[in-house]
């Protein structure tokens, strides 16, 4: 590093993966990211600061040039992983990699995954439990309410406020890419690859839904209920009754797109087990 004025800008180089651009703002969509640092922040709030949370950074990189003594010739430049909490240097030109996809737990956090999803995600979460998924949801949580039953449980909390995923008290989240829930569902699916059980879970509570005879809830039914169907489960929690009404063949195609998009979460991560993928750890 060369000597220079300590008044003299500290300018350095951030490179965002393509799958973080779109967070963003306009001018840096490109991805090429060059910012005067004030000498004291860290890599990870300098990220922050731009519109990324670190929910979605998998790791930093930096290329280091090898040395030049005897043996070094023709040797590529090594990459090394850089902390969070790294302060970055003048002249620094730095990696921002995307979480690997299927992103794992971090070691501690007992699986399969758990999710808690924000007052605004309730159609995904009805589909996340129809699939089978643990969703605890409610239309009425604040902030603050979320982040403490996310840790408490030790649930992803699942967001489109990246103002939330910013709290540092926040232990595990990660933010809803999509607009409409089916595209979310997609999402949340591929990357954190959960285990399905599709029509297992009550859509409205989350609670276990079990079989029980028509005979014990014929009482329940409306008479072309009665007519039509015979198989009935119940919600253990809510008694919420579900059969196989006029909507199963549009419940039934999102079941079938939720586990395409497991299968293909889980064969990209085996790919890169390995060794045909690049894909960067926590």
């Amino acid at each position: 590093m060369t000597d220079r004025p300590p008044d003299a800008p500290r300018r350095i180089r951030l490179r965002f993966a393509a799958e973080l651009r779109f967070l963003l703002p306009a001018p840096y969509r490109g991805g090429d990211v060059r910012r005067v640092h004030d000498g004291r922040s860290s890599l990870g709030h300098v990220v922050e600061a731009l519109g990324v949370p670190l929910t979605e950074v998998g790791e930093f990189t930096e290329a280091v040039e090898p040395g030049h003594g005897p043996g070094s010739g023709g040797v590529r430049s090594q990459v090394r992983t850089v902390p969070r909490a790294y302060v970055p240097r003048a002249g620094d030109a730095l990696d921002v990699h995307a979480v690997r996809r299927p992103q794992p737990l971090p070691p501690g956090t007992p699986g399969p995954p758990r999710f808690l999803l924000d007052v605004h995600l309730g159609a995904l979460a009805r589909r996340l439990r129809l699939v089978g998924v643990d969703t605890a949801y409610r239309n009425d949580s604040d902030d603050d309410t979320l982040l403490e039953r996310a840790n408490a449980e030790q649930r992803v909390l699942l967001t489109r406020d990246r103002g939330l995923l910013r709290r540092h008290a926040l232990r595990l989240g990660a933010y809803v890419r999509g607009d409409g829930p089916d595209d979310q569902l997609r999402d949340v699916l591929t990357r954190f690859a959960p285990p399905l059980h599709p029509w297992s879970r009550c859509p409205s509570c989350n609670g276990s839904l079990v079989p029980v005879p028509k005979a014990e809830v014929a009482h329940r039914l409306e008479a072309g209920t009665r007519r039509t169907y015979d198989a009935f489960t119940r919600c253990r929690d809510c008694d919420r009754l579900y059969w196989p009404g006029a909507h199963h063949a549009r419940l039934a195609a999102t079941v079938a797109a939720a586990r395409t998009a497991v299968g293909s979460a889980e064969h990209l991560g085996g790919s890169r087990d390995s060794g045909g993928g690049s894909g960067h750890a926590e």
